[in-house]
C-alpha cells in the first residue's frame, strides 16, 4: 500500500516507545545520534583527543541503540518505499522543483541550511520531534508539550510561507 494508516503506525510508534523505555530507561529520540555521529569524524580526526572535551563527556560519541534508530529509519523507509511501488531515484523531489525549480545545487544548498537549523533546534530545544513529541508527552513533560505546540506552528507556518509563494 502507498500509504499507511496513521492509527497502526501511532500505534506501533507508541509500542516501541514502551520497549525503548522498558529496555533501556530512556526514551525514543534520535537528534543525539547526530551529535555523536559528528563527535566520532571529530575523534578520528584530532586521534581521540576530542573526546576530553566536557561535550564529549556527557554524549559519548558512540554507536547505540539511538544511533542504529536512524539506520533502522534510512531501512525502514527503503523498503516501505520498495514495497509500496513507489521507489524512484532523483536529486530534486517533485514538490520542491515545482516550486523552486530543478535544479540540484540549490537543492543541496536549501536542503543543507534545514538540516543544519533543525539540528541547532533540536539541540536548544534538548530534543527532537521525536524526543518531545513522543517520549515526552508520553510522560507528560511540560516542556515536551510547549516544544511540540512549536514544532507544529513552526512547521504550518513553513508550509504556508512555501506554498503562497
Amino acid at each position: 500500500m502507498q500509504q499507511w494508516s496513521p492509527y497502526l503506525a501511532g500505534a506501533g510508534i507508541g509500542i516501541l516507545a514502551w520497549f525503548t523505555f522498558l529496555l533501556s530507561d530512556k526514551g525514543l529520540g534520535c537528534s543525539t545520534s547526530y551529535l555523536k555521529t559528528c563527535g566520532m569524524v571529530e575523534s578520528g580526526l584530532t586521534r581521540g583527543r576530542s573526546r576530553e572535551k566536557l561535550y564529549y563527556k556527557e554524549f559519548i560519541p558512540s554507536v547505540d541503540w539511538q544511533w542504529m534508530l536512524v539506520i533502522g529509519i534510512i531501512i525502514g523507509a527503503f523498503i516501505s518505499s520498495i514495497l509500496s511501488g513507489t521507489f524512484r531515484l532523483g536529486i530534486v523531489p517533485e514538490t520542491f522543483g515545482a516550486r523552486f525549480g530543478f535544479d540540484p545545487v540549490i537543492r543541496f544548498i536549501i536542503a543543507f541550511i534545514g538540516g543544519v537549523l533543525m539540528g541547532l533546534g533540536a539541540r536548544w530545544a534538548r530534543g527532537c520531534t521525536s524526543g518531545h513529541g513522543i517520549s515526552g508527552n508520553m510522560q507528560l513533560s511540560t516542556a515536551s508539550l510547549v516544544a511540540s505546540v512549536c514544532f507544529f506552528a513552526g512547521g504550518i507556518g513553513t508550509a504556508l510561507i512555501i506554498y503562497s509563494l
